[in-house]
């Protein structure tokens, strides 16, 4: 199979052109219109719809487009193994990542990516639903939760630390809770499939089940319910530093922190030869969330400033 169709057909898939993407490799649109009959004459299926006016993908082509892009990556991954081309990574970069996360944190991260690797494209899908990334023809995911994937790669990008959070106004209507127990008397915010809170006490830990009058499957939601004083909730210290900094939410029961083994992931595929573009985000991501994070410093300077 010809490299340089490929390259032809990821550029049509984008740009819905023929004539365009030819051209932006040097191609006539007679040549262009040769390359793509060729392919589909070797694959045995037509990959394009064409109309005097448009271009776009049959189900086949849709099919075949992430398997072509996986070869050039490769082809691309293989040359930087031995240190030949010297441009920056190209193409697209299909990103998956928790919807909180990413758009409190991921985005900004990916502003100065994409201003250090400007030849990449990013298509970035926010869900709280884990995603195939192989079906979903994903290059890599971010994830707050174990991986159990075992054909997947996961390198540590930064610690999720969790903490017992309420509004001032709440604890001033019902009392603040002094021991792990007290919470089975107070109104207690659920994120769906989380109803289980574990302590660390001096007797060891301890599991409690909470309940409560309002459950979600959104972080965010979770946040923003407490701020409102709905109940008590477990927040992330990332979706939830500006109100505890600015006083809107404070930490309850500081004495027992919960108990979390949590991190942000970078989560792709298993293979021996990694796409140069995939490598340059995981790189920039480690190099991004390094050290102590932001919102951590958000948070320490905050209590330096009360003392």
């Amino acid at each position: 199979m010809n490299i340089a169709h490929l390259q032809l057909f990821v550029r049509i898939a984008s740009t819905q052109n023929i004539s365009a993407a030819g051209e932006e490799l040097g191609l006539s649109p007679a040549v262009s219109s040769a390359h793509i009959n060729k392919l589909e004459s070797t694959l045995g299926v037509r990959l394009l719809h064409r109309t005097t006016r448009s271009v776009s993908l049959t189900e086949e082509g849709k099919a075949f487009l992430h398997h072509a892009e996986d070869v050039l990556d490769s082809v691309e991954a293989a040359k930087a193994s031995v240190g030949a081309g010297s441009t920056s990574p190209a193409g697209t970069l299909r990103i998956t990542a928790p919807a909180s996360f990413g758009r409190m944190h991921l985005l900004p991260a990916l502003q100065l990516f994409m201003q250090e690797f400007p030849r990449l494209t990013v298509d970035l899908k926010l869900s709280d639903t884990i995603i195939d990334l192989v079906e979903g023809g994903f290059d890599i995911a971010i994830r707050n939760s174990e991986l159990k994937d075992s054909s997947l790669i996961a390198r540590k990008l930064v610690n999720d630390r969790r903490v017992l959070c309420a509004s001032p106004e709440y604890l001033q209507r019902n009392g603040e809770p002094k021991q792990p127990d007290d919470l089975k008397h107070h109104c207690c915010i659920v994120l769906s499939g989380m109803d289980t809170w574990h302590f660390k006490t001096e007797n060891g830990e301890r599991a409690l089940k909470v309940n409560g009058t309002f459950k979600t499957d959104n972080g965010e939601a979770i946040r923003d319910a407490c701020r409102m004083g709905i109940g008590i909730t477990v927040n992330s210290t990332w979706s939830a530093y500006e109100e505890l900094a600015q006083g809107k939410l404070v930490e309850v029961l500081p004495t027992f922190p919960l108990v979390s083994h949590t991190a942000i992931w970078a989560v792709y595929p298993s293979s021996r030869l990694l796409a140069p573009k995939v490598r340059a985000f995981i790189d920039f991501c480690s190099d991004y969330f390094s050290g102590v994070p932001y919102w951590e410093k958000a948070l320490t300077e905050n209590v330096n400033t009360q003392q």
